[in-house]
């Protein structure tokens, strides 16, 4: 039953379990146009998680009294304040949300799931969220993440396990996985993640939702660090999650603000107003990360039906040798976030890598990603770079090409939404991908394809296997082209049939 006070509060309570999967922008309108209280939106979020969040696990920290306030004062605008406070309402006037547990919100932990951290409460917002509610949104709480914010699965020893929602015996990805389980489960309508790994566009891919992984230093990662760490990761990102191309368009806008970065980015060109317009490239797999069949073929269908609507669809990737663009990304990758590593882990690691330096110790034919990582980790900054300088080289490579290409699609991973795998180290985990064994870290090759070189990746849904699991296609754009990638995630999505799913076991 819905927690009411009358009979015809019950009725507008009941009529909102639809909603709990509509656009934010919708919910804003109705909200701003007095149709809809933002007190009873909430009301109606805040009964579905403490319904049907017990099997998922997905908002671990909870701000709901705070929350409650927050409609409130809405509500209060809308029926009794002014025209100038009812002008300055926010593009997200009374849409629930959530945001990633390593987000900072005053009064609550910011833990990254590690156990020695619980005592590190925030003292105020991350910026990205108090653009958020500055425009309007209501913060519910937070959601689950994996220890460090590195799995592409979300459980910690704090807050446990986080489930997919259309299968609660697999992962919704990592680390944003919470978020995305989230929106999949109809708890919110738009969320906060960070991405380095493929942080945000491996969750929406994993739950059938739209997810921005920005262009390089576009979006600020102010309040988004423990306080032994000043400095900003290379190569990590931060953007939003949500059920909608609209709304992720919105939500990205909102947090951008008025930055200088915003100034930069690149407009789409004016052919790119129609379909017939678009000039698009398709990598829909790759001999160094094999990818599931039926990912393949939903998105070699996907380019079928890109052709019919009038684009030029070029079936091949970059002219960029994939293989080292790879192992590049990870020696970078493992580089930026070898801070975290002990004194006495370093030392082990550095003798480590010394015996495959010196060939005393022998890597593993074609994929190793424990001797990548242990010689990235213990790397001299000459090394680094080198590696840096070939980086640069290959991002200019990438800025030629996308003067003849506007996007490219290829997968977000290689495989859906896999089972639970939690013991042994992540490099020593294996997926089966058509009938294979493929280590589980190497299916990290689609999400460094933008991370590298800075580049957007926006996560598209793209379709369901036979098992009813969600796969979503990434789009690449240039450097600072992220209104490219998202206006072509809003075509995708109104053209394509590229549209979220509900989860049968919570769709209603």
């Amino acid at each position: 039953m819905w927690a009411a006070d009358s009979f015809e509060a019950n009725i507008v309570m009941k009529s909102l379990y639809p909603q709990a999967f509509e656009s934010a922008i919708a919910i804003a309108n109705r909200v701003k146009r007095g149709t809809l209280k933002a007190s009873d939106v909430l009301s109606a979020q805040i009964e579905r998680i403490q319904k049907h969040d017990q099997a998922i696990n997905a908002v671990v920290v909870r701000d709901f009294d705070q929350a409650r306030l927050a409609a409130e004062r809405i509500d209060r605008i809308v029926q009794r304040g002014s025209e100038r406070q009812k002008q300055a309402l926010g593009p997200l006037a009374g849409v629930p949300i959530t945001v990633k547990e390593s987000y900072d919100l005053a009064g609550l932990p910011s833990t990254f799931g590690r156990v020695e951290m619980r005592a590190n409460i925030a003292q105020s917002d991350a910026l990205m969220v108090s653009r958020l509610k500055q425009a309007g949104a209501i913060v519910m709480g937070k959601t689950n993440v994996p220890v460090r914010l590195s799995d592409w699965q979300s459980f910690n020893p704090i807050y446990g396990t986080t489930n997919n929602p259309y299968d609660l015996t697999r992962v919704p990805g990592g680390s944003s996985g919470g978020g995305a389980a989230a929106l999949a489960a109809g708890f919110s309508f738009l969320e906060l993640g960070s991405d380095i790994g493929g942080s945000i566009r491996g969750p929406a891919h994993f739950c059938g939702v739209f997810g921005h992984k920005p262009s390089i230093g576009v979006l600020s990662g102010e309040g988004h660090a423990l306080p032994d760490a000043l400095a900003t990761a290379d190569l990590v990102a931060y953007g939003p999650l949500a059920r909608h191309a609209r709304d992720l368009k919105l939500s990205f806008d909102v947090a951008l603000g008025e930055d200088l970065a915003g100034y930069g980015l690149v407009k789409p060109a004016a052919r790119l107003a129609r379909p017939s317009g678009w000039r698009v490239a398709l990598l829909s797999d790759a001999k160094t990360c094999p990818v599931d069949r039926e990912i393949v073929k939903g998105l070699e269908a996907l380019g079928d039906r890109l052709e019919k609507l009038g684009m030029k669809v070029q079936r091949k990737g970059p002219p960029i040798e994939l293989e080292h663009l790879h192992k590049l990304y990870i020696r970078l990758l493992r580089a930026a976030t070898s801070r975290g590593l002990s004194d006495q882990a370093f030392k082990e690691q550095a003798e480590v890598a010394e015996a495959y330096r010196h060939g005393t110790r022998q890597e593993r034919k074609g994929y190793d990603y424990y001797a990548w990582m242990v010689q990235a980790n213990t790397m001299t900054h000459r090394e680094w770079l080198q590696a840096h300088e070939e980086r640069m080289a290959m991002a200019r490579t990438w800025a030629a090409w996308f003067e003849e290409v506007d996007v490219l699609l290829c997968p977000v991973a290689s495989m859906p939404a896999f089972h639970h795998m939690q013991s042994g180290e992540r490099w020593e985990r294996m997926i089966a991908v058509n009938g294979q064994q493929q280590p589980s870290t190497q299916t990290m090759f689609w999400a460094g394809m933008s991370t590298l070189c800075g580049l957007p990746g926006t996560a598209v849904p793209a379709g369901q296997t036979t098992k009813g699991l969600p796969f979503g296609v990434q789009v690449i754009g240039p450097r600072d082209g992220d209104q490219i990638t998202l206006a072509f995630a809003e075509l995708l999505e109104k053209y394509a049939g590229c549209q979220f799913q509900p989860p049968p076991a919570f769709a209603s």
